[in-house]
């Protein structure tokens, strides 16, 4: 038997879910905010906090959009009433926005990534998605590097201040 939550473990809005790699990874050049088309357990399941964001893509189908690979656990007390945990889920946008986001997609070397995962104040579910390109491995050594200085940097300012 699932165990019985409180209305207070429920996030109404605020963060679900973060891709903390998408900015070490890709280096992002625009950003949207796109609703998504889930079903009640799945809903039910990001209220919970179950979800991961961290290997999902954007793909183009049909000229929709769909995020893929990202993951939303099943909900405990579903009834018979579930959903697929890695299924390709609908991005809701603006038709220009796609349209902008298709065309993007077509260069060579450009991707749609998941950023953040969240409830706006109307309580819907919303995705922060990403158009960027994949950083190479020098870039990565670069942004670690500056990184780094920044918080040695403050660190002294720290301590000249004391």
């Amino acid at each position: 038997m699932a165990e019985k939550k409180k209305k207070s473990d429920f996030i109404s809005t605020g963060v679900v879910a973060q891709n903390r790699r998408a900015h070490f990874d890709y280096l992002i050049e625009e950003k949207y905010i796109a609703g998504l088309q889930l079903s009640g357990t799945e809903v039910k399941s990001l209220r919970l906090g179950h979800a991961n964001i961290n290997d999902a893509y954007g793909v183009e189908k049909n000229g929709e959009l769909y995020m893929s690979n990202m993951f939303i656990a099943e909900y405990a007390n579903k009834g018979y009433e579930s959903h697929v945990e890695k299924r390709d889920r609908k991005l809701l946008l603006k038709k220009k926005e796609i349209i902008d986001i298709i065309n993007a997609l077509a260069r060579k070397g450009a991707t749609l990534v998941a950023i953040r995962l969240f409830f706006n104040d109307k309580g819907r579910a919303k995705l922060e998605i990403g158009l960027g390109r994949g950083k190479k491995m020098y870039d990565k050594r670069e942004a670690t590097k500056e990184r780094d200085w920044n918080r040695d940097k403050q660190r002294i300012l720290n301590n000249a201040n004391h």
